[in-house]
């Protein structure tokens, strides 16, 4: 009778009839075909062969992997076949690139992950042909951000201990990073803002510049406010202006032309200010599906148009060419065509302009008036920041079947990614002169976080609750006071960043600092998907789905930590995650234990209160801002948006996004009555649901 498997480590496990109807029902969900008690048949088939072949001896995985493809063949399930075959030599090559990698056993390098890599990330020769492993990916971005130290020993050994970061997916930088570190290329930032001057040549000087920096892979964020209205009187040649809509347009058609890198698009964010004459234009362009593709937008609110706001009154309309009032509009009218916008398109957003030059560092160099396109880095015109993230759910350990936060190695994991993010700055290669003056000028970096949807599982504690927010305001207390000591360390040893004096440390009594701001909050899109985590600090978008790869290739994907709580609690099958696929929700599924459903909410499971609520913990102890998508469910109301907008406001969130399912012509995610499964795009990690996220 055959009891046992050989498993590729050559332990023995027990053999179970049900892992092989699980891995063959697995298949055909990915194959798209009705499955009728296919997966069933099947399997009695294999288990027969493998009865009959196995009576005196142990069978291998590979064994019985190998009995499974000439079933399939045997039955006429040729595509069956050909998929299944095609996702064991991933497989295999995977394992190979661990061992090479030195990966633990524990970390896991997903068929996607390593497909994003091999299309995104890994060198290429001139012919297209990938000259470099995962292994050597992290080496050369190891040596290349080590490099700039002085010392020789000291080189060395933070060389290793980057490799060992970043190889063990404990930390991973913005793609830029990844992508360019030790190349030609040499541009390392993902983030950029530039400046939008009132005049025809300072314009094209901008648009030449974002072109160079969207080739090298970065995106950009600008703030329109400075353009005279349409309407307005050109000296120069007696005509009138056409405003910042129209030249939005030319640089959304520059970010068509030049794709990022030739490995990704560009990515825009546009912004203008509330008081501007052609606010209302600004707010109703995306209603034409056609326009600004390519860019984010938000409207740059005050403190004195919210005040307004609440009193219902008018304010007035400032053209920059002259600094005078030629207008008035009522504020709730504009704060409700915002709102209304909002839900119908996802755009605009808002950024609270006066929150973020209040909590700037530099503000005595000038005001901010743009962020990047996702809104969680607010610079100075010609200032760029580098980002980097921890992986929070490799920060995790278990005692006596709990789970704790390891508090000693996020220490340490902290104290390396500044480190090796204040290093970015001096081997980075900018795009021109006035960027690498300004980036130096203030030594931004952004350290943030991903995988917070695991680790609030892992600890046991609902997304959507009082004790999430209390530990995520402890987390990332934590976090931005030990990343601040790390940054008053290096300045001792380097020097504080230039424009240190008269800046808020200055003013606070602090005697040194290497940057200006240290941490960030990031929608950590494809570096998510390589670490294996969820993005940035959003829920889960679905417990189990189908992932769209690469020429038509479905993969059936479902979340590990689900996965291995479902098989440990005895409640696991392959029929189960295909119900959960259907919507991407467990919450109405009942063979799932109620606790379990409790902590595996969805972004639309959640109530928008408490997406905005989250974003404001991490807020309040981050220097930067907070990248947070406040996902919407397709029935959600306007007065829902106009909810999360006020309480934003309320709750000093220097911006916020919403999303509305189905309020955009191009999703990265689908999920409804004419999909089979929820079905996402082979890049989204969650959070920012738009094409154009540049992490």
């Amino acid at each position: 009778m055959l009891t046992k498997v050989k498993k590729r480590n050559g332990k023995l496990e027990k053999f179970e009839e049900k892992k092989i109807t699980d891995a063959i029902q697995k298949a055909i969900i990915a194959s798209g075909k009705k499955d009728g008690n296919l997966a069933k048949r099947l399997s009695e088939k294999v288990v027969s062969i493998l009865y009959e072949r196995y009576k005196r001896k142990i069978p291998s995985v590979e064994n019985i992997q190998d009995t499974v493809i000439e079933v399939f063949q045997k039955s006429g399930q040729k595509k069956l076949a050909e998929s299944y075959i095609d996702y064991r030599k991933k497989k295999d090559e995977i394992r190979k690139l661990r061992k090479k990698l030195g990966i633990k056993e524990d970390v896991k390098l997903t068929v996607n992950a390593f497909e994003v890599l091999k299309r995104r990330y890994l060198l290429k020769d001139e012919n297209g042909n990938i000259i470099e492993t995962p292994a050597k990916l992290f080496k050369r971005v190891a040596h290349a951000i080590a490099k700039v130290e002085e010392k020789k020993r000291e080189r060395k050994k933070l060389e290793t201990e980057f490799f060992r970061m970043l190889s063990n997916l404990e930390f991973l930088p913005n793609t830029p990073t990844l992508m360019n570190a030790g190349t030609k290329i040499g541009q390392l930032s993902a983030c950029f803002v530039l400046p939008v001057d009132d005049s025809l040549e300072g314009i094209f000087e901008t648009l030449k510049i974002s072109a160079l920096v969207h080739q090298s892979g970065g995106g950009t964020g600008f703030a329109f406010s400075r353009l005279r209205p349409k309407g307005d009187i050109v000296k120069s040649t007696k005509g009138v202006a056409s405003g910042p809509v129209t030249f939005m347009t030319i640089f959304d058609k520059e970010t068509d032309v030049i794709k990022q890198g030739g490995k990704r698009r560009g990515a825009n964010m546009g912004i203008l200010r509330v008081d501007h004459p052609d606010i209302l234009d600004f707010i109703t362009v995306k209603n034409n599906p056609n326009m600004l593709s390519n860019f984010n937008i938000s409207v740059a609110v005050t403190d004195k148009f919210m005040n307004a706001v609440f009193k219902n009154k008018d304010y007035s309309l400032i053209n920059p060419r002259t600094g005078k009032t030629v207008g008035k509009l009522n504020a709730k009218f504009v704060f409700d065509m915002i709102v209304k916008n909002a839900w119908k398109t996802g755009d605009p957003g808002v950024v609270f302009i006066d929150e973020i030059n209040r909590r700037n560092p530099t503000r005595h160099i000038g005001e901010i008036e743009s962020t990047n396109p996702c809104g969680e880095q607010p610079l100075h015109p010609y200032d760029s920041c580098n980002l980097g993230s921890i992986n929070m759910s490799k920060m995790i350990k278990r005692r006596k079947r709990k789970y704790g936060i390891d508090w000693s190695k996020l220490k340490k994991t902290i104290k390396l990614a500044v480190r090796f993010l204040d290093d970015v700055i001096d081997a980075n290669k900018y795009p021109v002169r006035e960027i690498d003056r300004m980036t130096k000028s203030n030594r931004r970096i952004g350290l943030g976080v991903m995988g917070w949807a695991e680790t609030l599982i892992l600890l046991g504690v609902r997304y959507n609750s009082k004790d999430a927010l209390k530990l995520a305001e402890r987390i990332m207390r934590f976090i931005e006071t030990e990343s601040h000591k790390e940054s008053m360390k290096l300045a001792r040893k380097k020097g504080s960043f230039p424009n240190f004096k008269g800046s808020l440390w200055w003013k606070k009594g602090y005697r040194k600092m290497r940057n200006a701001t240290v941490t960030t909050i990031a929608p950590t899109g494809t570096i998510s998907i390589i670490a294996g985590s969820s993005s940035g600090i959003e829920p889960l978008f679905a417990v189990s789905f189908m992932r769209n790869v690469l020429e038509g290739t479905t993969l059936f994907e479902v979340n590990p930590v689900f996965e291995k709580i479902a098989k440990e609690r005895g409640f696991y099958s392959a029929e189960l995650l295909e119900k959960i696929a259907k919507s991407g929700s467990v919450q109405n599924i009942r063979e799932i234990p109620a606790d379990i459903r409790e902590l595996f909410v969805t972004a639309l499971d959640i109530k928008p209160e408490w997406h905005v609520r989250m974003q404001a913990a991490f807020q309040k102890y981050t220097d930067n801002a907070v990248s947070k998508t406040i996902n919407l469910p397709h029935n959600a109301t306007v007065e829902d948006v106009r909810k999360a907008y006020l309480l934003a406001y309320k709750l000093k969130c220097k911006g916020i996004t919403v999303f509305r399912y189905g309020s955009k012509p191009q999703q990265v995610l689908y999920i409804g009555p004419h999909e089979k499964h929820v079905s996402a795009e082979s890049e989204y990690a969650g959070g920012c649901p738009f094409p154009y996220c540049p992490h």
